[in-house]
């Protein structure tokens, strides 16, 4: 019984550490990352505004939702594999070379935005992931920074794209 006890205590200590530690990192966090395609531009952006399509490239999605959006721009729901799904919509659209969108649910414990931005470069095209982000809960801010880290969803979202056109490719600074 005892070792219970100490057991349950090494955890309440560690769960505060992990609290403790994540309110002295800031809510808000920037970071952006980027990959060269071989495919032009006008390629790229088809795939990254076909939302529905995801599932089909994208591993870390298993279903999309088109949902309807404000002022006519488009908006979708994804599911993961766990069954946790966010809203997204689209606040800025510059057909063929910047898309922005936003986390459409101010429930959650974190906010975010993604401004997706393709140049032409080599006969292919650079597609750059920007994102501003806010992790309200602390012991979510410690994981975003110090066990996912805060570039992971963008990196695995350029590499899948390569993926998707046959391409190997490094997500960069």
């Amino acid at each position: 019984m005892k070792w219970l006890f100490i057991l349950i205590g090494v955890i309440v200590v560690l769960i505060a550490a992990v609290a403790l530690i994540g309110l002295t990192v800031p809510e808000e966090h920037s970071a952006s990352r980027a990959a060269i395609y071989q495919e032009p531009p006008a390629e790229v952006w088809r795939t990254i505004t076909d939302f529905g399509s995801y599932p089909a490239w994208r591993t870390d999605v298993k279903k999309v939702d088109l949902l309807p959006g404000q002022n006519g721009l488009p908006a979708w729901r994804e599911t993961d594999s766990h069954g946790n799904s966010i809203p997204y919509e689209v606040v800025e659209i510059h057909p063929p070379e910047t898309l922005t969108a936003v986390i459409a649910d101010p429930q959650l414990p974190f906010s975010g935005k993604w401004t997706w931005d393709i140049q032409p470069v080599n006969g292919g095209s650079r597609l750059r992931i920007y994102e501003t982000g806010d992790v309200h809960n602390p012991i979510f801010r410690f994981v975003a920074r110090f066990v996912m880290g805060y570039t992971r969803t963008m990196d695995l979202y350029l590499k899948a794209l390569g993926t998707k056109f046959g391409e190997n490719v490094r997500p960069a600074n």
